[in-house]
This record gives C-alpha cells, sequence and structure tokens, in this order.
C-alpha cells in the first residue's frame, strides 16, 4: 500500500541513509533532456522549500508529503514527461521511490527567499549548488531570480546566481534561470507580468555568467500566449521552457495559452507544477496527458 511506502522513506533514511547516493548513482540517465516532439516537459516540486504550500484555494495542498509524491509519481509516470525539478529533500524521496529512471533531473538552489518574508527578495542559495548536482549525477540547476529596482537586495541575488551559471556551465550543466521583474504593493512582493517587464527580466537572465552556453530560461506565458509572447520570446535566442504557473480553475483556457505559446520557434517546453500536480478535478494522469499532446 502506498502508505506503508511512504512510512517505508523514514525508515530507510533513518538506518540506510548511504542508500541515498547509491541510488543516485545507480539512475538510468535519459538518453536526451528533450522528448520525441523535441521539447521537454518537467514536472516541478520545489515550491515547499520556499514556504510556497498553496494550491489553488487550499493553502495547505503541498504539506502532505505522502500526497505530494503520489501525484509527482504518476506524473513522472506518464509517457511525455522528460523531467522532475526538486528539492534535495523530494529529490530523495522519489530516488527511493524508484521514480527517476529515464527522467532529466534539475536541482532547485535558491530557496531563501521565503514567500511573504520582507527578505524574500534577497534569494539565498540555500539549497543545491553545482557540486552537488554533478555528485549526484543530475542534468542541471534550477535558480530563481526576481529583479526588484527598489530594493538594493536584489544584487545580491543577481551576484548568486550569476556565479551559478558559471559553476554549472563550467560542469557541462544546464542551468535554468527563471527571472521576474517584481515589486512591493501594499508589503507583498508581485510580480509584473507585462510585456516589458518580462522582455527585461528575461535580458537580464540571459547576460548572466561567462558563458550562457548552457543557460535555459524559464519564463511565464504573457497575455494569451499569442502576439505578446512572441514579443517578449523575440528577446532572446536561449531555449526557453514555459512556466505553467498556479492552478486555474478554468484549465482549457490555461491549455489554450500554452497551446500558443509553443508555437514560437525558441519556446522548448514546458515547466509545470502545481497546475498539472492539484488540477481543479484531481485527475493528475489526464492533466500531464494534456501537457504532453500540446507538445
Amino acid at each position: 500500500m502506498w502508505t506503508d511506502r511512504i512510512a517505508g522513506l523514514t525508515t530507510r533514511r533513518l538506518r540506510e541513509p548511504e542508500t541515498i547516493g547509491a541510488l543516485a548513482a545507480d539512475r538510468a540517465r535519459p538518453e536526451s533532456l528533450l522528448g520525441p516532439s523535441g521539447k521537454a516537459l518537467v514536472i516541478a516540486a520545489d515550491h515547499p522549500a520556499r514556504g510556497s504550500l498553496r494550491a489553488g484555494d487550499d493553502p495547505l495542498a503541498m504539506a502532505d508529503r505522502g500526497e505530494l509524491l503520489r501525484r509527482l509519481c504518476v506524473a513522472l509516470a506518464r509517457p511525455g514527461v522528460t523531467g522532475v525539478l526538486g528539492t534535495a529533500d523530494i529529490l530523495e524521496d522519489l530516488l527511493l521511490l524508484d521514480a527517476l529512471h529515464g527522467r532529466a533531473v534539475f536541482g532547485s538552489m535558491n530557496r531563501g527567499g521565503l514567500a511573504g518574508a520582507d527578505f524574500e527578495i534577497d534569494d539565498r542559495f540555500t539549497g543545491y549548488d553545482a557540486a552537488a548536482i554533478a555528485r549526484f549525477g543530475y542534468d542541471g540547476g534550477k535558480m530563481l531570480l526576481r529583479v526588484d529596482l527598489a530594493d538594493s537586495r536584489t544584487a545580491p541575488t543577481l551576484l548568486a546566481c550569476s556565479n551559478a551559471v558559471d559553476e554549472l556551465a563550467d560542469r557541462e550543466l544546464v542551468a535554468m534561470v527563471e527571472p521576474f521583474v517584481a515589486r512591493r504593493a501594499d508589503g507583498t512582493l508581485r510580480n509584473d507580468l507585462s510585456v516589458e517587464a518580462a522582455t527585461t527580466a528575461l535580458t537580464v537572465a540571459a547576460g548572466l555568467g561567462h558563458t550562457s552556453a548552457y543557460t535555459w530560461l524559464k519564463v511565464p506565458v504573457i497575455g494569451d500566449g499569442g502576439e505578446d509572447m512572441g514579443r517578449v520570446l523575440a528577446a532572446t535566442t536561449l531555449p526557453t521552457l514555459l512556466l505553467g504557473g498556479e492552478v486555474a480553475r478554468d484549465a482549457d483556457a490555461t491549455y489554450g495559452r500554452w497551446r500558443r505559446a509553443l508555437r514560437h520557434p525558441n519556446a522548448c517546453g514546458l515547466v509545470v507544477g502545481r497546475s498539472l500536480l492539484y488540477p481543479p478535478d484531481g485527475d493528475v494522469a489526464a492533466a500531464v496527458d494534456t501537457a504532453a499532446s500540446l507538445l
């Protein structure tokens, strides 16, 4: 039973912690980071480490680790899914559950900008570093870069992200950068999803580091995914993955936006978390299959 498998994770962590490294070494690596369509579909599950547990109307949806892992295992078993993005605790649970064979794995690097904190913009690297990603045999690292021009605490995150891009590229590992222009409104840090802001964030992220050879961008779908999104993506030649975003009540409208955005030449796939793991109807497999069909 699933509950027994989840309970077994704690026992194995307690008694056999060395198993995790061995399982990472034995993981069957994917032949390509892309699927047969030439595009990627990566399932994201790094939200909890930043204190972001909400999905839809449930503020603690992602707090039940057993349920989150069950949904992740369902998603990762679906055809068309190429990889997963997570923090060490989640990825190691998935290793113990034998769920990562043949999938690209991206370690989440900066989770220190806790959701709602007054220091949120100063997003410290509290997760993976490039050396650990290489040691575990993973395929790349992801970093969140929010730029608030009115907050000097943006500068340390910019520098840290630049260093991480360098360290990953030196190991020929993908640096997946997720950039936003963000602003404080009534004490809350909010991302600006206008064309101008999204384009500015994208161009800043693309210029990080001493090479962009291994840099992929992870950007939100702007507007309806059509003309406005085309204007944003025209600002770079780097491979760009589309961010799924929050759980939407109108799933069909969301899929339509993704479909239109994926028509752009440098839109190379999707990175989606809550929208596929916690769809409004609860059917993870169907949601993932629909997303895969868009590729």
